[in-house]
């Protein structure tokens, strides 16, 4: 490819093959090009796009026809009802050659003054006199390269820039175009004149600013430009990532991390680990453990006089120093208990997954690293144990909420947002599902009942069925509708079903999550205070997109359904997953309470409570509690109950105590403890040398507690198999809730073994 002068005294590009078309479609007649960057760049561009997008080569003059889908003449939005574009003044005819005003960017013919043809056009001639008197030294060449020419509505001047800047704005536009991004002319013509005063070699040369619009779009054209020629090889080398590059969205920069060989190592690291993930918070996931790097960067560095450049020096020592920095912040507040123990986890990780990848070995990225330097049991703080679940909105708050979804619409002026909203009501399903939902997410099951069809992308579970009701159907329907009209040229496999209102011109992009999370919580402020069941004022700061699947998970379970449907209606791979979703109901648990204390017994196997109805709110909270749990039954010995069931004055021989109550819910219980009686029994019996016969007297289990032990599991399982399969059922059922959430659960003790008293003042 070369350049050769042309009739005219103009140079033009000259390229063998389809590059050389291409190329003289993109820069026409001008400036010699040898630059191969800009040739490899303008062999990129679509003369499609070109075409479609109004370009002139030899104006360089961008002038999109007034109903462009993408790059509009203004501000406006072509779906607005009844907007139409300004039709504006009409361009003069360009003039080139001799007669054109010595302006670079200007296509303007000379003025003719008095029968003497001056440099400039009228309006230059103005100007050029104006900017002459303000400075006399005024360099007038470097004046008509960088001057301004006169807008045209719907039109998008390029002349007088570089050839390289020339591509390079084109070759973003195109990219901008293809990702279904919308464009004004008026802010690509605001970026134009800041390179041409600027005198620009490339978009890279320009600073950052304040202004968002400008910075937006620079940004934009600047990263379809450093994607243009990526590849993956090429991007890992890199010390910030584009993850696009790399199969998932965002950025990944490690330049925090000042130790060149932990920059690499974790680089190493991030490139393995990257392909592993899934869904579109793989990014931020991996920002975040770098992040934790970062933190131990910064510690290497403050802490050590070589500042941490050689892993063959640090040690155990320097994993300390880590510990206490993070301990440090923990207490001053700079840092939660939850990202402290998740700070340590993630280095953790990582340290021990660059040494499984080989990169501490001689020639590698951290070769030398010893092997104390690592996070082991024990360094890493336990997390605190989250207690019951209780992120659902309370029933009173929940309909105090719906009475308000009609203002949502008028307070935050987004449809898509008061549906987003009650569809996260009605299906609990996560934000990101709701914001993803296509078009067509409303299926009928063959008996005609409605379905929702979304995609758990979290544990990339793909085109799942959610049963819904018919007013969620319905909901669903008029959003279609609505969707249908404002795109109707849009195939419907493009669309979805919440599309945003901001550069979508064909609906097949949708609200994100940050959008719906900002807009609830606006709505949710425009609310006056919200009051509880007992007058209360609740938090309305507690009151998040997510909490409405928390509350869709209570929902249910208050109504009774089990753990094994609710777990399949929330989508979850384990039962553990849905526990922490739902707490079982204060109702549902004193009624399994009732069924349960039904069936208690005391040391001698008689009934205790024949009318649960009788049994009194203390006794019920008393119960449920577990003050005085002991391993396979309840206690009401005073100092025992004193001490919490921890200071049994006969050694935790219940069978023998009258103070000791069992139940149907403890029944397993029992049963273990007669296996283990029997089990300790016969390993007695055999000949065990060295020890005298008082000991071995007093260690085996008595013949009348083992009659005991059996005579009470003799007389439950008598009791259930009276029952029938109905009533079995209710009472199998009340054994599972007064189990999962018996808050004390002592493990069995062993034969005659004495538990500490759990608190000093106890006498022992």
């Amino acid at each position: 490819m070369s350049a050769v002068r042309a009739a005219g005294g103009g140079l033009v590009v000259v390229a063998d093959g389809p590059a050389a078309a291409v190329a003289a479609a993109v820069l026409g007649a001008g400036d010699a090009i040898t630059d191969q960057a800009v040739l490899r760049l303008a062999a990129l561009l679509d003369p499609g796009f070109l075409a479609e997008a109004g370009w002139d080569p030899v104006t360089r003059v961008l002038a999109p026809p007034a109903q462009h889908r993408l790059i509009r003449w203004d501000a406006g939005r072509l779906d607005a009802p009844g907007r139409t574009c300004p039709a504006g003044p009409e361009a003069p005819v360009p003039v080139l050659g001799v007669d054109k005003c010595a302006v670079l960017a200007c296509l303007r013919a000379r003025r003719v003054r008095q029968r003497r043809q001056q440099a400039h056009c009228p309006v230059h001639t103005v100007r050029w006199e104006a900017a002459r008197r303000a400075d006399p030294h005024l360099d007038e060449g470097w004046w008509n390269r960088t001057a301004e020419p006169v807008p045209v509505t719907g039109q998008v001047n390029l002349a007088g820039l570089a050839p390289l800047v020339v591509v390079e704005v084109l070759f973003g536009l195109q990219q901008r175009v293809r990702a279904e991004c919308t464009s004004y002319c008026r802010f690509l013509r605001r970026l134009a004149r800041e390179l041409r005063q600027t005198q620009a070699g490339s978009l890279t040369e320009l600073p950052a600013q304040d202004e968002k619009v400008r910075q937006s779009l620079l940004n934009s054209l600047l990263a379809h430009l450093g994607r243009a020629f990526a590849d993956p090889g090429t991007e890992i080398a890199k010390d910030r990532w584009d993850l696009t590059v790399l199969g998932h969205d965002g950025w990944l920069t490690f330049t925090g991390i000042s130790q060149s060989w932990l920059r690499e190592a974790i680089k190493g690291w991030a490139a393995h680990d990257l392909p592993r993930r899934r869904g579109t918070h793989a990014g931020a996931r991996l920002n975040e453990i770098v992040g934790a790097m970062v933190r131990l960067s910064a510690t290497l560095r403050a802490g050590r006089d070589d500042h941490g450049r050689d892993p063959a020096a640090l040690g155990r020592a320097d994993v300390e120093a880590f510990l206490h920095r993070l301990a440090f912040l923990a207490a001053d507040g700079q840092l939660s208990a939850y990202c402290r123990t998740k700070t340590c986890q993630d280095v953790g990780r990582v340290l021990a997954e660059i040494r499984c990848l080989g990169l501490t070995r001689p020639g590698g990225r951290a070769a030398g690293l010893a092997e104390d330097f690592a996070l082991i049991v024990g360094d890493v703080p336990a997390k605190a144990d989250p207690g019951e679940p209780g992120r659902d909105v309370p029933a009173e708050i929940m309909r105090q909420l719906c009475g308000h979804l009609r203002e949502l619409e008028e307070v935050i002026s987004n449809r898509e947002t008061r549906v987003a909203v009650e569809l996260l009501m009605d299906t609990g399903r996560r934000p990101a599902e709701i914001c993803a939902l296509q078009w067509d997410c409303l299926a009928r099951d063959a008996d005609g009942t409605p379905v929702l069809i979304y995609d758990n992308a979290k544990a990339h579970r793909l085109r799942r069925r959610l049963p819904i009701s018919e007013h969620t159907a319905t909901l669903i329907t008029e959003q279609k509708l609505a969707v249908g009209e404002r795109f109707p040229t849009t195939p419907p496999a493009r669309l979805k079903l919440l599309p945003s209102r901001r550069l979508n011109p064909v609906g097949s992009r949708s609200i994100t999550v940050d959008n719906l999370i900002g807009r609830h919580r606006v709505w949710v402020n425009s609310i006056g205070p919200m009051q509880r069941a007992d007058g209360t004022e609740y938090d309305k700061t507690l009151i998040t997109p997510y909490s409405y699947r928390h509350s869709y998970a209570q929902r249910h379970a208050d109504t009774g359904i089990g753990i094994d449907v609710l777990r399949e209606l929330m989508d979850h791979a384990s039962m553990d997953a849905t526990k922490r979703y739902f707490r079982v109901g204060e109702t549902r648990r004193r009624q399994a309470v009732d069924k349960v204390t039904a069936m208690q017994f005391d040391r001698h196997g008689n009934r205790v409570w024949r009318d649960a109805q009788a049994l009194l709110d203390s006794e019920h909270a008393r119960y449920s509690l577990g003050a005085v749990a002991v391993p396979y039954g309840t206690c009401t010995q005073p100092a025992n109950v004193a001490a919490g069931g921890g200071a049994c004055p006969v050694r935790f021989r219940c069978a023998g105590c009258d103070h000791f109550r069992t139940d149907v819910s403890h029944l397993p219980d029992l049963v273990g403890y007669l296996d283990d009686l029997l089990r300790t029994r016969e390993r007695l019996a055999a000949t065990i040398d060295g020890v005298d016969e008082w000991a071995r007297a007093d260690a085996t289990p008595s013949e009348e507690e083992i009659r005991r032990v059996r005579h009470l599991i003799h007389r439950i399982k008598g009791d259930i198999a009276h029952l029938d399969a109905t009533e079995h059922a209710r009472v199998d059922e009340a054994v599972a809730v007064v189990r999962r959430h018996r808050t004390v659960h002592l493990a069995m003790p062993a034969v005659r073994t004495v538990l500490p008293a759990p608190r000093t003042e106890i006498p022992a």
